[in-house]
């Protein structure tokens, strides 16, 4: 069976797993961890998307992010490709083709539920596989996040007080506990119920699952999402009104030109200034317009949009963001 489309939504905590094609390394040394490390930590910063845990494998790589000003598919696509260029083009391969598996798997999850555990799970997995033998190795090891809570590491990019807090209010204190928390999770090995969604997983496996049914608790569940039954079941009612609110655009006549002349007679110009290139900033602020509905309501492609407008994808992700900032500062609304 096919899998559905994807879910997101601002403020949505999600947990990424991405495999090298045919589970080939897509990391041969550290200079290539660097080098994803340090483009990853750029597109964080620039599309406002949260990291809370990381580790880097050498055929895989696990992350748990938050959705920052841009769809979490969209953050993915400039890491995932700019990275496979870079790594296919570098003097010592000059290889072709597909570095990643065609599609990365994300899990949309229920943070209260789940955020610390898939912490502690992430950055574990350099110890399961045995790349580290202990956790004092763990402690300062520069390719898992877990470095970066104790102190070791320094990644601006990466959140580490909002967990921190859950274990204390002092600095000192709060990395104790949180060690402490990550060694008691060795023993639990690899977790099938949290790399994955669906109603087995969400109900704890089969037994929570036949305890709740005997209780006469029925559960909402979908492969796409790691939470308990109403948490599932906002999540779909609420990517069911997204995807009605473009579609009651589209069955208005909407479409981007559409899009274009209401942002043209809202900001005062002719049409053919937003469609213009220029860097005055009555364009930029048209064109930002113009990104942000299409994309985020109309539900057009950022490929689709970059061919139009004649920039590149990174540009149009920075102008959607803007757009949005546009929008709300002016109360702009598309109609």
């Amino acid at each position: 069976m096919p899998r559905g489309s994807r879910i997101d939504a601002v403020g949505a905590v999600h947990h990424i797993m991405v495999r090298g094609i045919e589970r080939r390394n897509i990391f041969d040394g550290d200079a290539d961890r660097d080098h994803f490390l340090h483009r990853m930590g750029e597109i964080l910063l620039d599309t406002g998307t949260t990291c809370f845990a990381w580790s880097l494998m050498p055929n895989h790589f696990h992350l748990l992010l938050r959705t920052g000003n841009v769809p979490v598919s969209t953050f993915m696509r400039r890491l995932l490709t700019g990275y496979a260029i870079w790594f296919n083009r570098s003097r010592k391969r000059r290889r072709h083709g597909h570095l990643f598996q065609n599609r990365f798997k994300s899990i949309l999850c229920q943070e209260d539920a789940y955020l610390l555990e898939l912490v502690r799970y992430i950055h574990l997995n350099p110890l399961r596989a045995g790349l580290v033998k202990g956790i004092e190795e763990l402690d300062v090891y520069p390719y898992s996040g877990h470095g970066t809570f104790m102190g070791g590491l320094m990644k601006s990019w990466q959140e580490t007080d909002e967990i921190l807090k859950h274990f204390g209010n002092k600095p000192a204190l709060a990395r104790r506990r949180y060690r402490q928390f990550v060694e008691q999770g060795i023993g639990q090995g690899r977790r099938k119920d949290l790399t994955g969604g669906g109603l087995i997983r969400s109900a704890g496996g089969w037994e929570g699952l036949k305890q709740k049914r005997e209780e006469g608790q029925y559960q909402r569940s979908d492969e796409r999402i790691l939470g308990d039954s109403d948490f599932v079941g906002e999540i779909l009612d609420k990517s069911k009104e997204s995807l009605t609110k473009s579609q009651k655009l589209k069955s208005k006549g909407m479409d981007v030109d559409k899009i274009a002349s209401h942002v043209a007679s809202l900001l005062g110009l002719a049409v053919d200034d937003v469609w213009a290139a220029g860097r005055q900033q009555h364009i930029v602020n048209a064109r930002s317009l113009l990104c942000y509905w299409a994309v985020r309501e109309l539900g057009v492609s950022m490929s689709s949009l970059s061919r139009r407008l004649g920039i590149s994808l990174p540009a149009i992700s920075k102008s959607v963001v803007r757009g949005k900032q546009i929008a709300e500062d002016n109360a702009f609304i598309l109609t």
